[in-house]
């Protein structure tokens, strides 16, 4: 399998993770009786903080997944993970630091750090999208 084609199975995965994180906790607060079957908001707004900061992590990467897993996947489909092999990894650790770092803090420091993270992804998926279009 291509770097390209892990990235885009780590990424689809990171986004799994979060999820099945999310959704454990969840469970956990219904059996116990903390939170009512019905009582969750998409947010998880009224729960803790970070349960909060997950609910945003993994829509994070729920909002991202069309464009950056969509540009792996046209290399992918259009037999150019050349394009993209280089830096899908460099991306994949990008993602989930910036997962990572969202889920530990929300000081003005972990902002400035998340942001870079997301700015890296950022750089490469204009990289990528120049490239896949113009050779």
């Amino acid at each position: 399998m291509s770097s390209t084609a892990y990235a885009l199975m780590g990424f689809v995965a990171w986004t799994l993770f979060l999820l099945v994180l999310m959704e454990a906790i969840r469970t956990y607060l219904v059996i116990t009786g903390s939170v009512a079957a019905n009582g969750f908001t998409p947010d998880n707004a009224g729960l803790s903080p970070f349960m909060g900061r997950l609910a945003r992590a993994h829509a994070n990467c729920i909002e991202g997944l069309p464009l950056f897993g969509g540009l792996l996947a046209i290399a992918i489909m259009t037999s150019r993970a050349s394009v993209t092999d280089r830096m899908a990894l460099w991306f994949l650790g990008a993602r989930i630091l910036q997962s990572i770092i969202h889920l530990i803090s929300t000081s003005p420091m972990a902002v400035s750090l998340r942001f870079t993270a997301f700015a890296v992804q950022m750089v490469i998926a204009v990289y990528w999208c120049w490239r896949l279009l113009g050779t």
